[in-house]
């Protein structure tokens, strides 16, 4: 929800209710549950909006919204959600770049690929399609206090999660504090094409040791598990927003998660090296089955003459041994009554999970869990961009957003043997987002 903040101190009062219901949108934001939320009874709310994000030489995804919102009487408000995107380019393997070229076998076991000499190695055949379904039902229930409920369906073509919500909200100080409390619970369930592999099994390349196609296939099987696997998470949120004064307001959130099951990336390999630095075999990556984690969340927001000033802070922690920090900052600027920009900077650092490796030295002994996935390594990332909206004649709103992202792994102390320390085996992602929505 955006604001439109007034000089005239009857509108500042109606933009601290906006700023409030904003938050509590927020709030239960993270549990994919929604809030009481101001509606015209009996009228559809609609919002479209189109997404792209593109990585320079890797991902590209284009994904499409639709959400729908009606207050049915007396705050009964029912909304729903639909997404579809698609993702399709090249998605780093996790095995390290080489100074030769190197030869990798598609996931699907049906076919290879080469990766050039220096270059990091990234499967060109990432594709897939995800269909999300939301739907949430909001009343008032007694006293001040407000009930949600929901469900969340998300079908990729190997994985499928379902999950349910739930939350409270209750009002105190004559409206000027809330208090929330929020529970989900997800079950999801992973099938991916050509099985999931065997922990630390070799990948198997096709270079004239088989005789036949069938003796190359079962030496395929023999690397992969090819039953489905699935994982359970519980995610319970609390939460307290506090109306400060007529202009300012701040929420405060912790957020635990548990989850439990399949975690390991199918898809990811790491490279065995000798002493060299020179690659002698892949083998499949192995996470650990459990995983619990803590998030403490602040924001304040805060209408100025001119517009509205919003800044976040998040600090996550978990058993993986990942702490991260997340500032969040926009600032709108009102152009007009009908017309705003909003610039927007984000940045983000994290630390590296324990078994995070980016690569095995050959002859060590096998650590229990391991992978090389840059995403669970260190990193700094940051977000710049700006948004501009404006409201038309008939009372609806257009937005635009265009952004820039960059992820910027680093080595947290992993010496690089012989032919590694030239070669960049850390290198940033760059992408583009670029967004249109329309509210109506």
């Amino acid at each position: 929800m955006q604001l439109t903040t007034k000089k005239h101190l009857t509108n500042s009062a109606k933009n601290v209710a906006n700023v409030n219901t904003a938050l509590a949108a927020a709030t239960c934001a993270l549990l994919g549950t929604v809030p009481s939320v101001q509606a015209e009874e009996g009228v559809w709310e609609m919002d479209a909006a189109l997404l792209y994000y593109g990585e320079t030489d890797r991902v590209t995804a284009v994904e499409g919204v639709f959400s729908a919102k009606k207050d049915l009487g007396d705050e009964h408000i029912f909304s729903g959600k639909l997404v579809v995107d698609t993702l399709t380019g090249a998605s780093a393997t996790g095995a390290v770049a080489q100074p030769s070229p190197q030869t990798f076998t598609r996931p699907s076991g049906k076919g290879q690929y080469v990766i050039g000499e220096g270059e990091t190695p990234l499967d060109d055949t990432f594709k897939d399609t995800r269909v999300q379904l939301e739907a949430q039902w909001t009343q008032p229930l007694w006293d001040n206090m407000r009930g949600s409920t929901g469900v969340h369906l998300s079908k990729e073509y190997d994985y499928l999660s379902i999950s349910i919500n739930g939350s409270l909200a209750k009002d105190f100080n004559q409206k000027n504090t809330t208090v929330s409390a929020g529970l989900s619970l997800a079950f999801d369930t992973i099938d991916p094409e050509g099985g999931r592999p065997i922990a630390f099994s070799e990948m198997v390349i096709d270079q004239g040791q088989f005789a036949t196609e069938q003796a190359y296939q079962a030496a395929f099987d023999a690397t992969r598990q090819q039953d489905s696997d699935d994982k359970s998470t519980v995610d319970l949120m609390l939460g307290v927003t506090q109306i400060i004064n007529r202009n300012m307001l701040m929420q405060f959130n912790y957020g635990y998660s548990m989850s439990d099951g399949y975690h390991t990336d199918p898809f990811k390999v790491l490279s065995v090296v000798n002493d060299q630095g020179l690659t002698q075999s892949l083998v499949h990556e192995d996470r650990p089955t459990e995983r619990t984690r803590h998030n403490f969340y602040w924001q304040t927001k805060y209408a100025l003459d001119t517009g509205v000033a919003d800044i976040s802070y998040r600090y996550a922690t978990d058993d993986w041994d990942i702490n991260s920090h997340t500032i969040d900052s926009r600032l709108r600027f009102n152009l007009s009554d009908n017309r705003y920009i909003q610039p927007h900077f984000r940045y983000y650092q994290q630390s590296a999970a324990e078994f995070y490796q980016p690569f095995l030295i050959e002859g060590t002994m096998l650590p229990t869990f391991a992978s090389a996935d840059y995403r669970l390594g260190e990193m700094t990332a940051y977000t710049i961009g700006l948004k501009y909206a404006v409201k038309m004649q008939s009372g609806n709103d257009w937005a635009f957003r265009l952004e820039y992202y960059q992820q910027d792994p680093t080595n947290t102390g992993f010496d690089e043997p012989g032919a590694l320390q030239p070669l960049d085996l850390y290198p940033s992602v760059k992408a583009v987002i670029a967004q249109v929505s329309y509210s109506f």
